[in-house]
């Protein structure tokens, strides 16, 4: 099997839908405009750091729309799609998620954004298997703020996508696979794949990719 994988966040979009998710609460008026965006900005620099704690940052992300309830949080994402996701599609990342699906490769997003925010942009962008940070749900069956199982961050992407193989009956060895990224954090899948492509790197990741002979992919100006 032909496996195309790709990070979301700066790599097929070019914002990160977590941070821009974040934002959009306070537009609504869900959040302190000025105490929350200064911990979603230092939860955001400890990401690209490769220091964010991602049990407690999950927790923040999440409290403003497990506040507010399944159904303002499911009609607020949809504005969320409208009005911040949609204009952000580029028909380059189209493109080339159009480019593995018409070679007849398996493609998935594999994220550290949670799986609230990323499921309706992943069928937005037309693919249908998304590797994300689970969320656990109370008894009511509404999310709690704490992660399902293994977050899908760092080596946690490798173990849940040997953890996808597995359910496919399949092991490492029974696919040749792609994965795109633009972040340092992902080094540990990165080294796993058969292809290695950093695309719109960072500047850590840029210097492994030149060093390792990986080819860096410029798929669009960031914002």
């Amino acid at each position: 099997m032909k496996l195309a994988l790709f990070d979301l966040d700066h790599t097929l979009l070019p914002i990160d839908s977590d941070h821009a998710w974040g934002e959009f609460t306070i537009t609504l008026g869900w959040t302190d405009p000025v105490e929350f965006a200064a911990q979603n900005d230092a939860f955001y620099a400890h990401y690209q750091a490769g220091t964010l704690d991602i049990h407690d940052y999950v927790r923040f992300a999440t409290e403003a729309f497990r506040l507010q309830g399944p159904d303002k949080a499911a009609l607020a994402h949809q504005r969320f799609m409208q009005e911040v996701i949609a204009p952000s599609i580029r028909p380059e990342a189209l493109a080339l998620l159009e480019r593995h699906r018409h070679a007849g490769d398996r493609l998935v997003i594999v994220t550290a954004t949670n799986e609230f925010v990323t499921r309706p942009i992943a069928k937005a962008l037309g693919v249908d298997e998304l590797i994300a940070v689970e969320l656990a749900r109370s008894p009511d069956g509404w999310f709690n703020g704490e992660i399902l199982g293994v977050p899908s961050m760092r080596e946690g992407k490798v173990q849940r996508l040997q953890q996808w193989l597995q359910a496919q009956d399949l092991d490492w060895g029974d696919v040749d696979s792609t994965f795109y990224s633009d972040s340092s954090n992902d080094l540990p899948l990165l080294k796993c794949v058969n292809h290695p492509v950093a695309t719109n790197p960072d500047a850590n990741l840029r210097a492994t990719a030149i060093t390792n002979g990986w080819p860096i992919l410029e798929l669009f100006s960031q914002q």
